[in-house]
């Protein structure tokens, strides 16, 4: 009996551990405060089989009224409590690029917890109106350029 419960435990950490095994550490990188004092990271980078560049990028709620507006908009938009949306934490960004690297979309957000558990995500796939990916151009100066400087230096792009 004791064999079950130790092997149960061992693979419940395994499972619980594949999500944080999933980024490269190597690829992690601090990016800093931006200018509305909010804590961005990069945590993964680069450019699919078909040249697209991509990165993913996220922030830590170090404002707390940009963070407080944010928990507004869960409640208000997406009907969670305020007990919910309270546990806001950070929010993720995955990226899509032009070829060229001149423009960005934003193709999911992951809101999420403390402790990585998720609250809300919003996928941008074009299935519908509010769902489409709006290219906008690269900032070099926020996570989004620094992320491509890191995906696709600049004397790479075409």
């Amino acid at each position: 009996m004791r064999v079950i419960t130790i092997l149960a435990l061992l693979l419940t950490a395994v499972c619980f551990a594949l999500p944080v095994a999933a980024w490269d550490p190597a690829k992690q990188k601090n990016l800093g405060l931006d200018h509305v004092k909010m804590q961005w990271y990069i945590f993964d980078y680069g450019v699919r089989e078909d040249g697209t560049p991509f990165a993913v990028a996220r922030k830590y709620y170090t404002n707390d009224e940009i963070r407080n507006e944010t928990i507004k908009l869960l409640m208000s938009k997406f009907g969670y409590s305020a007990e919910q949306a309270g546990k806001l934490n950070s929010t993720e960004y995955g990226y899509e690029y032009t070829k060229d690297g001149k423009q960005f979309a934003v193709m999911y957000l992951l809101h999420c917890e403390q402790d990585g558990q998720e609250i809300h995500r919003t996928i941008f796939d074009d299935s519908a109106e509010d769902k489409k990916k709006v290219f906008a151009a690269v900032n070099p100066n926020h996570a989004v350029g620094k992320a491509l400087a890191l995906a696709v230096p600049p004397a790479r792009r075409r």
